[in-house]
């Protein structure tokens, strides 16, 4: 992956343009799959304390290092669940985060899911700006948040500079993904592939034929088009290096417009 295809965020850290997501992936195979993913290319591993795979996340990121990889190069994410939300619990939980994965710091951390508690969702997120304060983290920013969930955040310290959503085609979310262009908030997009259920679409095999790619390569291209972090995740060593494989062909105005117009597929 060339340098230059990074998203620069509203605190000037820049990240990658694509990243290899870890969920549903146990920890042998968080290792092995980390491992391969950055070998290809990928230098962003997204992660959370919800997938109970980061020690082996956390091995993958070791031997990946210990063959060649710089710690600075990588960009590292991870998340703190429901259960772990509130000022001291969410500090509690990041030490752990950064013990399994056997690191120094993160590069992004981020509120998991909102509380529905306001002021549990406020206390939480005032624990990450004390961490960024601090140097521990990188980035910081939240996931699944609505703009109603993102506006009690609005009046502390700092801002969001992430929104973690699923998006993909068939599926736009154009009221959060809007708020946050609006407000200077970078969205990752999870599910980037519509957990594959998207990927028999009729337009989306005809842009893949068009272009010589595959259906899953139409839509990562789709979503790096409109601003978006796909965070794509396979266990497939084929697969994950395909996924990476999007940055050698555009989609016309016309296909892109197409593509926005196919119907709601959640």
């Amino acid at each position: 992956m060339v340098k230059s295809e990074r998203k620069t965020l509203s605190n000037g850290v820049t990240v990658p343009a694509i990243g290899f997501g870890t969920y549903l992936l146990d920890n042998a195979q968080a290792a092995s799959c980390v491992l391969d993913a950055i070998q290809d290319g990928y230098r962003l591993i997204d992660g959370a304390s919800f997938y109970h795979n980061e020690t082996g996340v956390g091995q993958g990121l070791c031997q990946a290092m210990d063959e060649g990889a710089k710690r600075e190069d990588l960009f590292v994410t991870s998340k703190v669940w429901k259960d772990a939300m509130g000022y001291e619990q969410t500090l509690e939980s990041f030490e752990k985060s950064l013990a399994d994965l056997g690191l120094e710091y993160l590069d992004l951390y981020l509120i998991h899911w909102p509380f529905g508690d306001p002021e549990l969702d406020r206390s939480t997120w005032q624990a990450l700006i004390d961490l960024y304060k601090a140097g521990r983290v990188r980035a910081i920013g939240v996931s699944n948040f609505m703009p109603e969930n993102l506006l009690p955040l609005f009046d502390m310290e700092i801002v969001p500079m992430v929104n973690q959503i699923m998006v993909h085609p068939g599926w736009k979310q154009e009221t959060v993904t809007d708020f946050c262009r609006q407000h200077g908030i970078q969205v990752m997009a999870w599910s980037p592939l519509g957990r594959g259920r998207v990927l028999n679409n009729h337009l989306l095999r005809q842009l893949a034929q068009e272009h010589g790619k595959s259906p899953a390569q139409i839509c990562l291209r789709w979503e790096i088009q409109k601003g978006f972090i796909p965070i794509p995740k396979s266990a497939n060593a084929a697969r994950i290096r395909e996924n990476l494989d999007v940055f050698d062909f555009e989609l016309t105005p016309d296909q892109m417009q197409a593509l926005d117009s196919l119907p709601p597929m959640e």
